[in-house]
């Protein structure tokens, strides 16, 4: 299901990018670059590492990488944001960011991964993951 296109300030850098990858790709990064900017309008897109989109309000939020088969969608929550309908595909244990996974053909599971990011970006506001996982 396709939402409608919702306004926020884009950047040309992430519509190229975008933009070179098969139909389905485009889809599926469409639909998670709306959401990731519905769960907070103060997010801001870039490209970092020289190609890869990034979306951040106060630190890093997650970041895009479509691979041969799939996309992946990095949360950088340092592993502190809970995942209790367990969308994270890898990196359980992974320090700095964990991965959500969408092959073809994928619905992307809304609710929890909007969740998910409104609480990465609390937790950015809050002084980011590094200060809130500190002992």
């Amino acid at each position: 299901m396709t939402s409608p296109r919702q306004r926020y300030e884009r950047d040309p850098r992430v519509d190229d990018y975008i933009a070179r990858l098969p139909k389905w790709q485009q889809e599926i990064c469409r639909q998670l670059r709306d959401l990731i900017h519905a769960a907070d309008p103060e997010v801001t897109e870039t490209i970092k590492r020289a190609v890869q989109p990034y979306f951040v309000l106060q630190g890093n939020v997650c970041a895009l990488l479509a691979a041969k088969d799939h996309v992946n969608l990095f949360l950088y929550d340092g592993a502190i944001v809970p995942d209790p309908e367990g969308i994270i595909t890898a990196g359980h244990t992974n320090k700095t960011a964990r991965t959500v996974s969408f092959r073809q053909g994928a619905t992307i599971n809304r609710r929890p991964l909007t969740a998910m990011l409104k609480q990465i970006i609390a937790n950015n506001r809050a002084g980011g993951w590094r200060k809130l996982k500190r002992p």
